[in-house]
Order: structure tokens, then sequence, then C-alpha cells
């Protein structure tokens, strides 16, 4: 492996556990918590976390990683070793599925539908319910897929490239 496929393949690891980790936390102690607040503390909680994830912090974290598993993937097909790159390509689509597909296609609408509640809505109880089940659900196969991701890509750094098959 190339020196600089080797830095690329491990930042995409190190990107995936971090935003895995991320996931990890909200799904074993952060929705639990919110789940035991009071409906409209946890809604008006959840709200201010849905804004404040959209800084720098977290969207280089999430999009440079992607970036990296877009990059990795290329070049594994570029310069093709069946093991190694078929792990490379596992890896990414483990991250892009798991991390950025479901947090766009699933997480972001469920946010902005949670975010379009008054906190004296009538019908807040049965949506925050509905949202934290969902939401959680969702959100445990997000950091399952950067989990996963994270391990091919530790996996491929110590393949050997005169392995086949």
């Amino acid at each position: 492996m190339s020196a600089g496929l080797a830095a690329l393949t491990g930042a995409a690891a190190v990107g995936s556990a971090i935003v895995g980790g991320v996931f990890y936390a909200f799904s074993t102690f952060v929705m639990p918590a919110f789940r035991r607040l009071p409906t409209q503390h946890g809604v008006a909680a959840m709200q201010a976390i849905n804004v404040a994830a959209v800084r720098p912090g977290l969207m280089i974290a999430l999009f440079g990683t992607a970036g990296a598993c877009a990059a990795v993937t290329v070049w594994a097909g570029v310069t093709w070793q069946t093991r190694r790159s078929l792990l490379l390509i596992a890896g990414s689509a483990c991250y892009l599925v798991g991390a950025v597909g479901i947090t766009a296609a699933y997480h972001v609408p469920l946010n902005n539908r949670l975010a379009a509640y008054e906190l004296a809505d009538p019908q807040l109880e049965q949506v925050w319910q509905h949202y934290l089940r969902s939401w959680s659900a969702g959100n445990h196969l997000r950091a399952a897929g950067c989990l996963a991701a994270a391990a091919l890509f530790s996996w491929a750094l110590t393949t050997d490239h005169t392995e086949s098959g």
C-alpha cells in the first residue's frame, strides 16, 4: 500500500470511528437520558442539539470522512488489489450509506419535522415518543455502519498486498 493510500485509509478509519462514536454516544446514553426528561425539556434539548450539530466540528468530521471514503474508493479501483480493494470499497460503502445516506435521507427530515413543533403544541407528547423511537432506531444503524467502516479500513491497512481473493 502506498504511503498516500495508507494515510487516506487511516484518515477514513479515524473519521469513521469519530463519527461512529458520536452516534454511539447518542444511542447509548444521550437519547435514553432525553427519554427520562419531561417532554418539553427533551424536545427543547434535541432541537438545540440539531441546530448546534450543523457547525464545523461535526460537519468537517462527517463530510471530510465522506470525502476520504470517496477518494479511497477511487484509489482502490485504480490500483486494484483484490482483498485490500474489496475491504476499502466495503468500508467506504458502510460509511457513505450508514453515516451520510441515513443522515440525509432519514435523520434530517425527522429533525426538520421536530423543529417545526412549538413546545406548547398539544400533540408534542405523541410526536416526541414517535421521534425517540424512530430517530434512535436509525441512529443505531448509523453507529453500526460507521464502526464497521472503521474496522474494515483498519483491516485493509493490515492486509498484505500479496494476498489475493
